[in-house]
This record gives C-alpha cells, structure tokens and sequence, in this order.
C-alpha cells in the first residue's frame, strides 16, 4: 500500500478519476448541445473535440481506478469492503460505455461509482470525506478528503 507506480513513490489518490468523470459528463452535456447545431466544419471540430476529450477521460478514470484497485488494495480490504471487485468492475463497464456512447445517465453512474470507490479509498487510510458540489460545470457533487 505505498504507491501509484513500482518505483514506489506512495501516491494513490482517486481525485483523477473523480476528475476524469466529472469532464465525462461535461463534454457529454456539450455533445448534447450541439445536437441541434447546423452541421458546419466548425460544427464538427466542436464534437470531434469534445469526443475525443470523453474518450481520453474515460481511460484516465479506467486507469486510475485499476491503479488503486491493483495496487493499492490488498486482502484485508477486499475482506472488509467486499464490493470492491464488483464496484471496479462496474467502473470498468461505465467508463467504457462512456467511450461508446453519448449516454448521460451512463456517465452519471460512473461518477456515482466513482464517488463510492473514492469513499472507500479515504475510509481505508483512516481520513474522512465530505461530500461537495464542485465548483465547475457540471456542478455535481463529489467526494473530497477532508484535510
């Protein structure tokens, strides 16, 4: 339980993911507006750059989850927190359907999942949460360590 990377350094955090989840939904709700926009080059500049920008967000959050859920966990967690294989595997099939699909409720599942993990994460390293409003679009509420 030391860190993110093999050398190790001792950084978990899921705040990427929490991150990458929030920006899943915002460029969703960006496609979303474009849907009734007259299809220009700039039109599709727009879109292609919000999809891509939803695409590399949802690997970010993939990534980091499976970092944490690897790396960072180890068996006595799994036997306190039971859920975790089936809510890192969830995490998984969200953040792929996110690439897939323009899909709203898909992406706001993942940021719940997302939020519960982060909630599991704090718990085991003894720090309490709070549950905030971001301060950005979308404006939803996420779990934040309290410091």
């Amino acid at each position: 339980m030391q860190a993110h990377c093999d050398i190790p350094c001792g950084i978990y955090d899921p705040g990427h993911a929490i991150i990458g989840s929030l920006t899943i939904i915002r460029m969703t709700d960006l496609i979303n507006d474009h849907s009734t926009v007259k299809h220009s080059v700039d039109w599709h500049n727009e879109v292609s750059r919000y999809i891509a920008e939803k695409e590399r967000h949802a690997a970010i959050v993939k990534h980091e989850i499976r970092i944490i859920w690897g790396d960072f966990f180890k068996a006595p967690q799994f036997a306190k927190y039971p859920e975790l294989h089936e809510l890192t595997h969830s995490i998984m099939l969200l953040g792929s359907k996110a690439r897939q699909e323009v899909n709203k409720d898909a992406a706001l599942q993942l940021l719940e999942k997302v939020n519960r993990f982060a909630e599991i994460f704090w718990e085991i390293k003894g720090i309490a949460t709070k549950k905030s409003v971001c301060p950005y679009p979308p404006a939803l509420a996420v779990i934040y360590p309290e410091l």
